[in-house]
């Protein structure tokens, strides 16, 4: 499986993004879908996480309420909403597959990642 994310950039705290992820090489359809986030000098952390069929989502709290997890599964393409920005949001973001059939944090857990797209957030 191959991921190539896009949409990152330079926003003002309070400002919005739209992170995408396009997948190629093995069915999308089958596969969980997750987005994590690593700050300069920090580990990577979970943001959010779905299912094949996109009914189950699951989030970090820090994001809870502000970024939302869909994906569109005749474009092969997962999406992060990343609304109400926090200069804390600011990370390079990767997006990632697995052949689990269950929404997980564990980073572990997924096989196949994007190159990863930077955000900045300034306050």
């Amino acid at each position: 499986v191959q991921l190539q994310a896009c949409g990152g950039g330079l926003v003002q705290a309070g400002g919005f993004l739209r992170l995408s992820c396009a997948a190629s090489g093995r069915t999308f359809r089958s596969l969980t879908m997750g987005w994590f986030r690593q700050a300069t000098g920090k580990e990577r952390e979970f943001v959010a996480a779905i299912v094949s069929s996109g009914g189950i989502t699951s989030y970090a709290d820090s994001v809870q309420g502000r970024f939302t997890i869909s994906r569109d599964n005749g474009k092969n393409t997962v999406y992060l909403q990343m609304n109400s920005l926090k200069p804390e949001d600011t990370s390079v973001y990767y997006c990632a597959a697995g052949s689990q059939r269950f929404v997980t944090s564990s980073a572990n857990m997924f096989d196949y990642w994007g190159q990863g797209t930077q955000v900045n957030v300034s306050s």
